[in-house]
């Protein structure tokens, strides 16, 4: 269990304060949604937290196997949808990860991604569609 300590300043900007290490992070609304889009929006850090989460847990796995992951990156794209009401529409996420792990490698490393406590979390109505690029 983790507790997070969040307090609305003004303006539709929080700051968040992380329990166990105490980091801090602000969001603020969006451009598009009556904010100055100064800092990671609340929807940004969920689509950001399923990049590090696939990343995560994909590591998990790697290191558990002795697989080397490193330099494996994540772009994500978050779409929003207004219909019926505002929210993630869709969450792209495409991954570069190291050419050399072999086909049984890269199987369990997709099904890691795609079993990632973040993408669980999600409402079936979020797409996420996901690309890996063996490239790196």
């Amino acid at each position: 269990m983790v507790k997070i300590e969040i307090e609305y300043e003004s303006g539709l900007r929080c700051r968040a304060v992380h329990g166990p290490s105490g980091t801090g992070i602000s969001t603020d609304a969006p451009v598009d949604n009556q904010g100055l889009g100064e800092s990671f929006s609340p929807t940004d850090l969920v689509a950001t937290a399923m990049g590090a989460c696939m990343l995560t847990t994909m590591g998990i796995v790697a290191a558990r196997h002795d697989w080397d992951m490193s330099g494996a990156q994540a772009s994500v794209l978050k779409v929003m949808a207004a219909d019926p009401v505002r929210r993630i529409g869709s969450i792209v996420v495409d991954l570069h990860l190291p050419a050399a792990l072999d086909e049984g490698a890269r199987r369990a490393l997709e099904r890691a991604a795609l079993t990632c406590p973040v993408h669980k979390s999600l409402a079936a109505e979020c797409d996420v569609p996901l690309t890996i690029h063996w490239d790196l």
